[in-house]
């Protein structure tokens, strides 16, 4: 159960939960291509793709940092094409990018709205495109999408205060539901991967204060369980909506105190989103 030698495409990785999964795979060995639009450092937020692709050297992995604004066909085009040219293919690609603005209806401007949509939507869906034709030349063929679950979570409580963000996040676990099936005869796994509490990243620091956040189980959580997913053969699971805690309780873990913080006990944790 390695990624040695497995070219990883991960949007959005240069900080938070993308990271954190490209580093988890670098302490394999693994390729990682950082496909993030943080060409430059942001003024609110720490890390770039270059500060990721250090990092990812220094867990002991390959780095590519591509500059990628996932909603803009050309540049996905060209990040998918930099890297199978770098790395000889692609294995996996972690649609990880994804745009949050929680409003009402009346509040969300449309460039809000739009924005979601671009990113989360179009973005998961050119990028899998873009990727497909380095994927079926895969032996180990994998599609995660950081996305919600479908089937038991399609309550009312869940669009009406924020409309415009769950549909946008939904749309990332359609193209699961879909893809999955469409890509089946390819031996490409398609799934999803949510967390079953919130997750301390710097990001969500514009939408939670600080004790919300110290109640917020660390990105590594999110990087181990992906690891288990993507190390998988990819005919043996597909099109499944996986939970973080459950993948990894499935994979054997039992100490969940290493993903908190010092001093939260697992009952004080915020369940996420969607659960």
């Amino acid at each position: 159960m390695t990624l040695a030698g497995k070219t990883l495409v991960i949007t959005g990785a240069s900080r938070g939960i993308g990271l954190a999964i490209a580093l988890r795979a670098a302490r394999d060995g693994a390729r990682i291509v950082i496909a993030a639009k943080s060409n430059v450092p942001h003024p609110k937020l720490p890390g770039t793709i270059h500060t990721a692709a250090e990092a990812v050297r220094q867990a002991g992995g390959e780095a590519l940092a591509v500059a990628t604004d996932v909603r803009d066909e050309s540049s996905v085009a060209h990040a998918m094409a930099l890297a199978a040219e770098t790395f000889g293919g692609i294995d996996i690609l972690v649609n990880n990018a994804s745009a949050i603005f929680l409003a009402t209806t009346e509040a969300t401007p449309m460039k809000r709205f739009d924005l979601m949509q671009q990113v989360n939507v179009r973005g998961t869906f050119l990028c899998t495109r873009q990727a497909l034709p380095w994927l079926r030349r895969s032996s180990h063929a994998h599609v995660l999408n950081i996305a919600p679950p479908l089937h038991s979570t399609l309550q009312p409580r869940w669009f009406a205060p924020h409309v415009a963000y769950t549909m946008a996040k939904y749309g990332m676990s359609l193209c699961t539901f879909g893809m999955a099936d469409e890509f089946r005869g390819d031996g490409i796994a398609v799934n999803a991967l949510w967390p079953e509490t919130t997750i301390d990243t710097d990001a969500i620091s514009f939408i939670m204060d600080a004790d919300s956040r110290r109640r917020s189980r660390l990105p590594a959580i999110m990087g181990d369980a992906a690891h288990w997913v993507l190390t998988q053969p990819p005919r043996s699971g597909t099109g499944q909506f996986l939970i973080d805690a459950q993948v990894l309780r499935r994979a054997g873990v039992t100490n969940f105190s290493v993903y908190r913080h010092a001093g939260v006990d697992e009952a004080d944790l915020l369940p996420d989103f969607f659960l």
